[in-house]
């Protein structure tokens, strides 16, 4: 029996979130249902945290252990060969046994795009949200500069899954802009339920207009969720990258869905 661990792209918009549920199509799902084929025995596959319906993810870090004869190189291409459409298992590699891809995880960056055409464009709807104003980047960054650091974060997340505590640690919070897309890059120790998505959503109305970029600082230590903007869409979210503290994924000749300090 070997541990196996793999970065995973795939669709939100195709699926009902990561964790796999009863009578809805979830990533997990399709996976263990791929690997369980190809093993000929039941495989639980362990993610590196959940997504909702609706939010991507360009390097997911999942892990699993299987007794196989098949290489990394087979099983890769095996199991993508077994995957529905809308999901692809990047990279692959044994790893030590006792790897776990949530319990090791260190922290996470996420991007989140939003498109200001001043008209919605006839694709991509599923994949980034959209604003029909332009908006304030320098206000937008200043505003940003507020949330970074080691802060309680309950003006920001929705009720949803339990948490010992609210407090995390913001490493990195950029906003980015070319042409028509403003993305923000947020890379953290953690993060709370649509924490990422009302970050997004109380930036964007700094950008509109509707909030100053000082209230965010009075938002955070005020810690009500009431007085942040709104959530996000899904359709705007990408998990872009999951944090270990060792190297992962050495022999991928693409950019690794493991990144360290």
């Amino acid at each position: 029996m070997q541990n196996v661990r793999a970065r995973i792209a795939y669709d939100g918009s195709r699926f009902f979130g990561w964790q796999r549920q009863e009578g809805f199509a979830s990533v997990q799902e399709a996976l263990e249902e791929a690997l369980s084929g190809l093993c000929r025995n039941r495989v639980v596959v362990h993610g590196s945290g959940r997504t909702d319906t609706g939010v991507h993810a360009l390097g997911q870090v999942a892990s699993f252990h299987v007794d196989t004869w098949l290489s990394d190189e087979r099983l890769l291409h095996a199991l993508n060969a077994h995957l529905p459409e809308g999901v692809v298992v990047q990279d692959l590699e044994t790893c030590r046994a006792g790897f776990h891809a949530l319990r090791d995880a260190r922290g996470k960056r996420y991007a989140y795009l939003v498109h200001t055409t001043p008209f919605r464009q006839p694709w991509g709807r599923e994949y980034g949200h959209w604003v029909p104003l332009e908006l304030d980047l320098d206000a937008m960054r200043r505003g940003a500069a507020e949330l970074r650091g080691r802060h309680d974060f309950t003006s920001f997340a929705n009720a949803g899954s339990p948490r010992a505590s609210n407090v995390r640690t913001v490493r990195a919070l950029h906003v980015l802009a070319r042409r028509r897309l403003v993305a923000f890059v947020v890379e953290g120790d953690g993060f709370l339920y649509n924490m990422v998505r009302t970050l997004a959503g109380t930036l964007l109305q700094v950008g509109l207009g509707k909030l100053a970029p000082e209230v965010v600082g009075e938002i955070l230590a005020a810690r009500d969720r009431r007085l942040a903007g709104p959530t996000a869409p899904a359709a705007g979210l990408w998990l872009v990258s999951v944090r270990y503290g060792e190297p992962c994924f050495r022999g991928a000749r693409r950019p690794s869905g493991c990144f360290r300090p």
